[in-house]
């Protein structure tokens, strides 16, 4: 679905505004210390000029058959929401904050008119633990623990964590979550290889053919595929990023794979 030169709720995306990250910068900090006038103008800029932002998150739940309008209108309830609570005192450019937020917000609404229902309880836990933790996580500068999360709510983590896991929309393994031009790194390139003693033959086999690896091939195919750790946190281990990781495990691979 592509939605340049379209009208989505009366607005020609052909038209909106592009705003430097300077701009954006600028806006956010009159929104904060501004006078109610320059507050409010300010903040009109700065919705009306990430509403590209809004289109470009949207595209990513093209093809299920919702209205490109309500996911439209949805987005830009977190883009106000990100703007609203963005705090300028952090190194961080708007982008990389807003964006979860708004695919937060779309995946809210597509949980909760989505065909599988979850009972009203089940949900109404739910949403009472993601409130507890933002807040928990503004408080803490830092993601809590389920057994915080259950000790302010008062109920076990059991329940705490079947609620949660009740309302997350199911994702494919090949959906794309990042891509610098080359590599394009998925959602199962995120999850870690548990390993368990019924492989141990098949460790064997493999530490056999990556002896002809280098150093750093054989610590990143060590700690992904026997020590169970994701890209992200090998790349944060290595000290590389997490493309550097995804390209160097795939070359590898490849060479292993030639080997055998």
């Amino acid at each position: 679905m592509v939605y340049n030169k379209v009208e989505i709720c009366g607005v020609n995306t052909a038209k909106l505004p592009v705003l430097s990250e300077e701009r954006k910068q600028q806006l956010l900090q009159t929104i904060r210390t501004g006078s109610p006038a320059q507050s409010r103008a300010a903040r009109e800029e700065m919705i009306n000029g990430n509403l590209r932002l809004v289109l470009s998150v949207i595209q990513r739940f093209s093809g299920r058959g919702e209205n490109p309008d309500d996911l439209f209108q949805v987005g830009c309830i977190g883009l106000i929401k990100a703007i609203d609570h963005f705090n300028c005192d952090k190194e961080v450019r708007f982008s990389t904050y807003g964006v979860p937020m708004i695919i937060g917000e779309v995946r809210r609404y597509l949980r909760d008119y989505n065909a599988v229902r979850v009972s009203r309880s089940l949900r109404d836990t739910a949403y009472r633990a993601m409130q507890v933790k933002e807040r928990l996580t503004a408080e803490l500068d830092r993601e809590p623990t389920v057994e915080e999360i259950a000790r302010e709510l008062e109920m076990p983590k059991e329940n705490v964590v079947i609620a949660l896991e009740a309302i997350v929309e199911p994702v494919s393994l090949y959906e794309p979550v990042f891509s610098d031009g080359t590599d394009t790194i998925y959602v199962m390139d995120q999850l870690g290889d548990a390993n368990d003693d019924n492989r141990w033959l098949d460790e064997i086999a493999l530490k056999e053919a990556i002896r002809s690896l280098d150093k750093r091939e054989k610590r990143i195919l060590s700690l992904r595929f026997f020590k169970g750790k994701t890209q992200t946190e090998v790349a944060e281990e290595i000290g590389i990023s997490q493309a550097q990781v995804s390209r160097l495990e795939k070359a590898a691979l490849a060479k292993i794979k030639k080997e055998l």
